[in-house]
Order: C-alpha cells, then structure tokens, then sequence
C-alpha cells in the first residue's frame, strides 16, 4: 500500500477543494476511523482525509460524474463508488460497512464541470443544453425546456432559481419552443432575451441553477442521503455538509437542528416531541476566510455545517 500523500502530483485545476482545513477539523478524524466522502470530484477533501488516516483506516468516495475517475490516487484504503450519494446506505453495505465514524460533502457543480463547455453548466460558454451530473441518465435540461408544462416550469424557476419572473420567463419558453431551437446554451438564451430582467447574468445564473438541480434531482438526493445520516454514523461521529445556495442550506440546516427539513406545525392541541439523533456542532454555519475567497471567488457562497452523532446513554 502506498499512501496518498498531498505533496504528490494531482489535477490542480479539477476543483479548488472549499474550506478544506475547516471540514478535515471538524470531522475530527481517527487515523484508524471509517470515513466516506459523498462528493470526490478533484480528490482535495478526500486526499486531506487520508492525510489524517493511518494504515487501519479506510475512506469510501462517491461521486457519479464518471470524469472524477481520473482523480483517483493509488491508495489501497480508498474505494470508490461511481454513484449518487442518495444511494450512500445501499453500497456502504455491498462492501460490509454497516456504520462509519464521518461522513462529509461538498455539494452543487465542481470547478471542473462549470469549466468543461460540453457539459452545459455554464452560461459563458455555448454548447448543448445538458447539465447532467451523471451522464447516464437521459433527462437533460433541453428536456426540461422542450416537454415540460408552463405551470411545471413555472414553479421550478420559482422554487429553485427563485427567478423574479418565473411565470412569464415559463410563457415566454412554452410560446417559442417549437419555433426557436433552445437545443443549446445560446439558442435558449436569445429564446428568452426578451424577458431577462435586471443584470443578464445574475438572471441567467438563477434560471440556469434553477434548471440544473431539476435535471439532477439535487435536493431530492439531498434529502434521502440526509436521512441515511444518523442510521450511519457511529455515536460521537460527525456530518460535514458544505452548501452553496439558500436551498440546500436551509434543508440541512433543519435537517441537522430537527431530524427532518419540514417546518414544524404550530398546534397547540398537539404536543409531538421527536427525537432528534444528532447534535448540531456549528451554531451558526463556517463561512471560508476572505482570503480563500479572495483566492478562489467561488467559494464566496460556501456554508459549512456540521452536526454529531449523539453518545449513547
């Protein structure tokens, strides 16, 4: 075995790894602990984590973007698994891992996948409008564009991207859609010019976000790999989840103060207490530095939050 050391050489420009000192603190790792890494990508958390690990101890990554295979280092207590987090429980188990001592991710689209044209994440750059996560499923964002309805469009560009004007930017899409080609990032952009309001690319950064966690079910792996959370983790092990936009945030923040991301019902003719299995560790979520986001200004929206398994009594 050859331990991956962070001095060895590694794709620099894959993804910048966001509050990467903050996350491995606060994970508190044993070096001979069982860790999983949600969101593998470029390796950086991943590598710092088996940093920390000595020899007995064993890190599973995820990720079902088959390009983060390429960022594999040769370290025998790494395995990887080219899937969706939301299915963390299920291939945990295949390899005889029936609870680990942390569990962390970096959530939303990598440097990598914004920077990689082809992919369509990006406004900037024109290609095909795609925005799949995982190339193999089929559903891309022109699907969503070209067969959805008006009022399923609406409601997407309001909830996701909160767009001011979701419900005349889902008219405007379902009047030109079989009259201009939206099949790629500039066609579906001058498709819709009309109704950009305020700055083009604020606006088209809303709609665009809006799209893509549609096109991948963000907040719905979101959701089922944090139930999977408090099952998982050993008493005293910890949850590490960096968001990067309201949405996200606000599911794990309830997520980690309350044991689910519904908001509680005010009835005073009920007096429901639910046990909550996890203590929130950070009041109030880490933020990076101004100094890494003067570094790397992607890092700007970044919340990190972190809860534990409680200690058995």
């Amino acid at each position: 075995m050859v331990p991956f050391s962070l001095s060895d050489e590694q794709p620099q420009h894959y993804h910048t790894p966001v509050l990467l000192a903050e996350t491995i603190e606060a994970l508190n790792i044993k070096p001979d602990g069982v860790y999983v890494d949600c969101t593998f990508g470029g390796g950086g958390h991943a590598m710092a984590i088996l940093e920390k690990l000595g020899a007995g101890g064993r890190l599973f990554a995820f990720d079902q973007d088959a390009d983060a295979k390429r960022n594999l280092p040769n370290d025998e207590r790494l395995v990887f698994v080219s899937q969706n987090f939301r299915h963390l429980q299920r291939f945990l188990r295949l390899e005889g891992v029936k609870a680990v001592d942390g569990i962390m991710a970096d959530l939303g689209v990598s440097s990598h996948q914004f920077d990689e044209a082809a992919r369509g994440f990006s406004i900037r750059q024109n290609a095909e409008l795609d925005m799949r996560m995982d190339q193999r499923q089929t559903g891309t964002a022109y699907d969503v564009v070209q067969s959805y309805t008006e009022q399923q469009l609406h409601k997407l560009f309001e909830q996701y991207g909160e767009v001011t004007n979701s419900k005349t930017l889902a008219k405007k899409i379902v009047e030109v859609r079989n009259s201009s080609s939206m099949k790629t990032i500039d066609g579906f952009k001058n498709a819709i010019r009309d109704v950009v309001k305020g700055n083009p690319n604020k606006y088209f950064a809303q709609v665009f976000q809006a799209l893509r966690i549609e096109v991948n079910d963000e907040l719905g792996a979101l959701k089922e790999m944090l139930q999977q959370i408090p099952s998982l983790l050993k008493p005293g092990g910890r949850a590490a989840i960096i968001t990067f936009h309201s949405l996200e945030d606000r599911v794990v923040k309830n997520f980690f103060r309350r044991g689910s991301w519904e908001e509680p019902e005010e009835n005073p003719f009920t007096n429901t207490t639910s046990v909550n299995e996890l203590l929130v560790i950070t009041k109030k979520p880490m933020q990076p530095s101004e100094n890494e986001q003067r570094l790397n200004p992607r890092s700007r929206s970044a919340k990190l939050r972190v809860a534990e398994k409680r200690m058995l009594v």
